[in-house]
């Protein structure tokens, strides 16, 4: 679970299809969390992670239309550790975080640049959320996201039952 500052506006492509809409959309983008503490001298510090993320499908939909640089966001999602050749012939590894969740936060105000091309009422965002996997939802939450990624559907929790915590 994250929730930080999109870093850089994020790139959509298209995955089987040859860059067109008969492929599978894929969006990245990198997502900055920070941490803020005190030391022992009682002075504030602060340490910023930056996280690469992917969004499929549906979930790569909402972030094409709403998410910009400088959008909060909340994110829930899995770890992937993938491996790549680099252009230097070396093997490279990266982790990046694939979206089983997404929710937008903050206000619209906050991100100027998407306020006219969004619509919807003034003073804060419509709410939009994506979720991977199957469960409940209340009326105001679009439908879920079904990802047919290997193992994705049999490693979901299922989150139709209520857990008894006191918050």
């Amino acid at each position: 679970m994250l929730i930080g500052n999109v870093g850089r506006d994020p790139e959509v492509r298209y995955i089987d299809g040859a860059g067109t809409s008969a492929g599978t959309k894929v969006a990245t983008f990198s997502l900055a969390t920070t941490e803020r503490y005190r030391d022992r001298s009682g002075e504030l510090r602060e340490n910023t992670e930056w996280h690469d993320i992917v969004a499929w499908r549906q979930a790569a939909d909402i972030v094409e239309k709403f998410v910009r640089k400088g959008t909060q966001l909340y994110i829930e999602g899995r770890l992937r550790t993938r491996s790549f050749v680099g252009q230097d012939g070396v093997k490279k590894y990266t982790t990046e975080i694939t979206v089983d969740n997404l929710q937008m936060l903050g206000r619209r105000s906050d991100n100027e640049e998407q306020g006219a091309a969004q619509g919807g009422q003034q003073g804060g965002y419509q709410r939009q959320r994506v979720q991977q996997g199957s469960g409940s939802r209340t009326a105001a939450e679009p439908a879920p996201v079904q990802e047919d990624l290997p193992g994705d559907s049999q490693d979901l929790p299922d989150s139709s039952v209520s857990d008894d915590l006191p918050f």
